[in-house]
């Protein structure tokens, strides 16, 4: 079974104080997830903002992801086509400003073929959630 994460189960499998570390953990070195790009970038940005209560040096951060996270993911790109396509959807899916980052999550691991979508955020992505999605799992249970 396909399954894609978005950036809070990243951060948490990453933050030993995370509230989730474990289960994160375990879902991230089972290897496999499907990811869409951005994770990264999210990820880096949590590492490194000081908003989790610290502050990850960006050559450390950019590290920890190119050896000890990529290498689990199936990382997913977005064409220019594939953007224009999601956007387009994002009117009837009550989708406007912040919230396409998410989207954008949901659409590659559609893409991707991916069954399960495990998040942190689980509201976030069941509002705007159809048929046809993968299943919104709330990794906070």
């Amino acid at each position: 079974m396909k399954i894609a994460i978005d950036s809070s189960i990243l951060v948490d499998a990453l933050n030993k104080e995370g509230a989730h570390h474990g289960p994160c953990r375990d879902l991230v070195n089972a290897g496999g997830c499907i990811s869409f790009s951005h994770i990264l970038s999210e990820t880096f940005s949590c590492l490194t903002g000081g908003k989790m209560g610290f502050r990850v040096p960006a050559s450390q951060a950019a590290g920890v992801l190119k050896i000890q996270i990529v290498p689990l993911l199936q990382i997913i790109s977005l064409t220019t086509t594939d953007l224009l396509k999601a956007y387009g959807e994002s009117e009837s899916r009550g989708i406007r400003g912040g919230a396409i980052y998410d989207y954008l999550h949901l659409f590659a691991a559609r893409k991707a073929g991916a069954v399960e979508f495990h998040t942190l955020n689980y509201r976030d992505f069941q509002a705007f959630q159809r048929p046809g999605d993968p299943q919104i799992v709330d990794a906070a249970k």
